[in-house]
């Protein structure tokens, strides 16, 4: 982390949200780490047990009546973990989405098979069915551009360890990019392969630079990958 953030430090486990590490925290951002499984946001299923529910309550330290709350800039996919950033005020929150696509983010992944590419970028045209999957289209008009770097820094013979540069941040946008090209996310229910030997998805986003939305600092927050990735391309 850079200097910016030394003077920050994490409140005490007790008074972490659930299945969330509070990272760094001013009056304009909330950065916390997310674990698999937890939603970002609500659905019509589940109300009470995602990120912004749990963080909102955090921020009016159990008040009602507080008019304290956090702000949605970003999202990420319930089974990917990782480091999320929330603006604690509407500025903040404008500021950041209008630079968002500016921003550094790094995520590793876990995927079936062995890439013959070690380093590329793979591009295409995002669109979304009517249950609500992505899929490439060839057609500019028809999708979103996505573009998504990537490098393989380890491998088995069953699979391949990547840090993967978000290039633009569409939905599901790794996971249909992967298995697009025939090496799905391990553990993905969605777009892989069912394999009950894989404990949850192998995606996480491990590190996110911004610019601070009232210093105007450059700050990079990073969370560990976690060991389960490693043993998974160790096995």
């Amino acid at each position: 982390m850079r200097e910016t953030q030394k003077s920050f430090k994490s409140p005490p486990k007790k008074y972490q949200p659930r299945g969330l590490s509070v990272i760094y925290e001013d009056h304009d951002i909330l950065v916390v780490d997310k674990m698999a499984g937890l939603l970002t946001v609500s659905t019509d299923k589940i109300r009470e047990n995602t990120a912004y529910f749990l963080l909102n309550n955090y921020v009016r330290k159990g008040n009602p009546k507080s008019r304290n709350r956090v702000f949605i800039v970003h999202r990420l996919d319930r089974d990917t973990s990782g480091v999320i950033v929330f603006a604690k005020t509407e500025a903040a929150k404008r500021y950041l989405q209008k630079e968002w696509h500016g921003f550094s983010k790094k995520y590793y992944a876990v995927v079936h098979g062995i890439l013959p590419e070690k380093e590329g970028v793979i591009t295409s045209y995002l669109a979304e069915n009517s249950i609500h999957r992505m899929y490439s289209v060839n057609d500019p008009e028809k999708g979103k551009l996505a573009k998504t770097g990537f490098k393989v820094l380890k491998e088995s013979k069953k699979y391949s360890l990547l840090e993967i540069d978000l290039l633009t941040g569409k939905k599901n946008q790794i996971r249909v990019h992967f298995a697009e090209k025939g090496f799905p996310v391990a553990g993905d229910k969605i777009y892989g392969v069912k394999d009950m030997s894989v404990k949850r998805l192998a995606l996480h986003a491990a590190s996110l630079t911004i610019l601070h939305p009232h210093t105007k600092d450059n700050m990079t927050f990073e969370v560990k990958v976690p060991a389960y990735f490693k043993s998974l391309v160790n096995s």
